[in-house]
């Protein structure tokens, strides 16, 4: 699979410390997703709503099949999230600009998911 594809095929994006300040990266990348069809599911337990959307405390709580779990958060937290993604069936992880951890990266693949890391999800999106 390649990104295209992905974001070709994906509709629900699990946004992994979505916040409601919208001069974060967060806000305004999910906004922009938002926007161009994809539902953002927001998981962070200190929301309880942003961009409209009910927001989760973790990703167990997310009551729907979850393409792309995109990750806001500090690389020593990506396995905790990446094993989440696991559980849940999510079909990627999607590890925002300046995120990055290997082992997790690893770990991801081969339970099957496809891993993105260290990339903007608007920028790919807006350079297809």
């Amino acid at each position: 699979m390649s990104i295209a594809e992905l974001l070709r095929g994906s509709k629900t994006i699990a946004v992994v410390g979505l916040s409601s300040n919208p001069f974060r990266p967060s806000y305004g990348v999910s906004e922009y997703m938002q926007e161009r069809g994809y539902r953002i599911i927001p998981v962070n337990p200190a929301e309880t709503e942003v961009l409209g959307e009910k927001s989760y405390a973790t990703l167990d709580e997310v009551p729907e099949k979850v393409d792309i779990v995109n990750v806001f958060r500090r690389s020593e937290l990506v396995p905790e999230i990446v094993d989440d993604a696991i559980r849940i069936g999510a079909r990627s992880v999607w590890m925002q600009e300046g995120v990055v951890h290997e082992d997790a990266a690893a770990k991801a693949r081969a339970a099957g998911l496809f891993v993105v890391m260290d990339l903007c999800i608007l920028k790919e999106h807006a350079a297809l």
